[in-house]
């Protein structure tokens, strides 16, 4: 299994000289999250964006590593906002691979609870489930990527028919 780190508001940290929230241009969020896990999680850092930010050459290039790795597991930290269009963009690319999709709606610097458990919960399901397939995995849920969707104007995730 392979981590790719797409950025997003899961690993926005507060700039204190600006007053921002930005993205960096490291793994440190998820590293700190993985030091407690006794299994050893492969990672790379492939975006460091906002979801909103990525585009066709982003997610192009992110399908590229999927296609060319020896992996057949991935676990996308991505950004929110754009989830449903990479997933989407990757499902029609992808045939022999299993790519789940987390992030959260929180930055782990200001929840990290919300973070973890959603990495957590999407590298759990990514070791259980056999299936290749592109899946999304937040709120307690993890389901084919077109059976999830964001409601923005709730602020979370939830099961679509």
């Amino acid at each position: 299994m392979l981590i790719l780190n797409c950025g997003g508001t899961f690993n926005k940290r507060y700039n204190p000289i600006d007053g921002t929230l930005e993205v960096p241009y490291d793994n440190e969020t998820i590293e700190k999250i993985l030091s407690s896990c006794e299994y050893e999680f492969a990672l790379a850092g492939v975006i460091y964006k906002d979801s909103l930010e990525m585009d066709f050459g982003d997610r192009k290039m992110l399908a590229q590593i999927i296609l060319e790795s020896d992996e057949d597991t991935f676990v996308l930290v991505h950004g929110t906002d754009t989830m449903d269009v990479t997933a989407q963009f990757l499902d029609e690319v992808l045939k022999e691979k299993k790519v789940i999709l987390t992030g959260a709606m929180r930055p782990f610097e200001i929840d990290a609870i919300e973070a973890s458990f959603n990495l957590g919960m999407a590298c759990g399901f990514a070791r259980a489930v056999n299936e290749s397939g592109v899946y999304i995995c937040m709120n307690g849920y993890t389901v084919t990527w077109d059976k999830m969707a964001k409601n923005k104007k709730q602020g979370k995730f939830e099961l679509v028919r």
